[in-house]
């Protein structure tokens, strides 16, 4: 797909693509690649989202906005408007990743959706940062009841299993990936009574086995 058509997509024509190719580059293709870019719309996020919430929510104290703020920010939810936005066809990937289903990987997807919002700043600044994630995030906003509590996938995926009278899912290291200074964990997440088994990355076990059960908890709902 072209760079127009995903511009188009996200509501922003880039005055300098080399901007938007930079955001699209996963680290596996070479240099430059995203990682930095990453980390500045991990912080570009997290403010608009605020300031969504502070002025959306008006009664929630601080806690209840952190809460709120968490649950939109965290990789299943970039990971769901990465996939509407056909994102993985954008991405450069080095050979491995791209056999490996790299484009498909929700940790993959998750920053690289980050670092389309830095390039966004970087090329037109913040208004228009701003712009293209109130776009984005506009269907999950509509959907936001500070009254249910949000959980993380591990505790919806176990309390589903439970729900059905279905033992919990065990985590297993599968391997440690990459130098140790920037290594991705992978896990596996089994339940056997389903015949279910799923993979997730991360640069922690922690967000692996999020992953992981986030994938499980989508198997499970098809059957």
């Amino acid at each position: 797909m072209t760079a127009e058509r995903l511009q188009s997509r996200i509501g922003h024509e880039f005055g300098d693509p080399k901007l938007l190719l930079e955001a699209l580059t996963h680290r596996s293709f070479g240099q430059p690649n995203n990682e930095r870019f990453e980390f500045l719309g991990d912080s570009i996020l997290n403010c608009v989202m605020s300031i969504a919430l502070f002025a959306r929510f008006g009664e929630l104290r601080e806690g209840e906005l952190s809460r709120v703020r968490a649950s939109l920010v965290r990789q299943d939810a970039l990971h769901r408007i990465a996939l509407e936005l056909e994102l993985g066809d954008f991405l450069r990937l080095g050979e491995g990743e791209l056999k490996s289903g790299g484009s498909r990987r929700p940790s993959i997807l998750a920053d690289a959706l980050e670092a389309l919002f830095a390039a966004v700043f970087l090329d037109a600044g913040f208004p228009a940062a701003r712009a293209v994630i109130d776009r984005l995030y506009a269907p999950l906003l509509a959907e936001v009841d500070p009254r249910k509590p949000s959980k993380d996938p591990k505790t919806a995926l176990q309390e589903w299993l439970q729900g059905r009278r279905i033992p919990v899912p065990t985590y297993s290291m599968v391997q440690a990936l990459g130098e140790a200074h920037a290594q991705e964990f992978e896990v596996a997440c089994e339940i056997p009574k389903l015949g279910v088994r799923t993979l997730g990355r991360g640069p922690s076990r922690r967000i692996a086995e999020q992953q992981s059960a986030e994938l499980a908890l989508a198997a499970v709902r098809k059957t």
